[in-house]
């Protein structure tokens, strides 16, 4: 069976984002009597970061339980922690090269600026960059305090 148009299951992205973008012009366009409704969006979304990061605290410790669960369930344990070391091993390589070299060079290409001279503003660089959806509210508030990049603009 071929989808075809209305068809399609699943979330329009498109249309809820292009909404979002003439909700937010409109509500601009209003000023003072859309400020209320703005304020609203603002302390939800402050909301949402806070119940995020509480996520991310809990998260690990789910997961250990989880692969301790595996773990216990296999016979050969050897060749369980010879397979992640080289996992371990080859990811850790990927951020150093990804992280450590390449974004520096994009940066520096495109900036003409030494990237390495202020450490604390590169964002990228951190333990938590492990899901972007989850990381979020960590990366908006690193780009705010550190680069100090408007929040409108973040």
């Amino acid at each position: 069976q071929i989808p075809v148009g209305t068809e399609i299951e699943g979330m329009n992205i498109l249309g809820l984002v292009l909404f979002a973008l003439v909700l937010g012009v409109a509500l601009k366009k209003l000023g003072q009597e859309g400020e209320d409704l703005i304020r609203f969006f603002n302390s939800f979304n402050e909301a949402t970061m806070v119940l995020v990061t509480w996520i991310m605290w809990y998260v690990p410790i789910g997961i250990m339980f989880l692969v301790g669960s595996k773990i216990v369930e296999m016979e050969d344990i050897v060749l369980l922690v010879t397979s992640l070391g080289k996992y371990i091993f080859a990811s850790i390589l990927g951020h150093v090269i990804h992280g450590g070299i390449i974004l520096p060079l994009i940066y520096f290409a495109a900036t003409r600026q030494n990237p390495y001279q202020h450490p604390d503003a590169l964002c990228f660089i951190s333990p938590r960059s492990v899901s972007s959806s989850a990381t979020l509210p960590s990366m908006i508030k690193c780009v705010e305090e550190n680069n100090k990049v408007d929040k409108r603009i973040s």
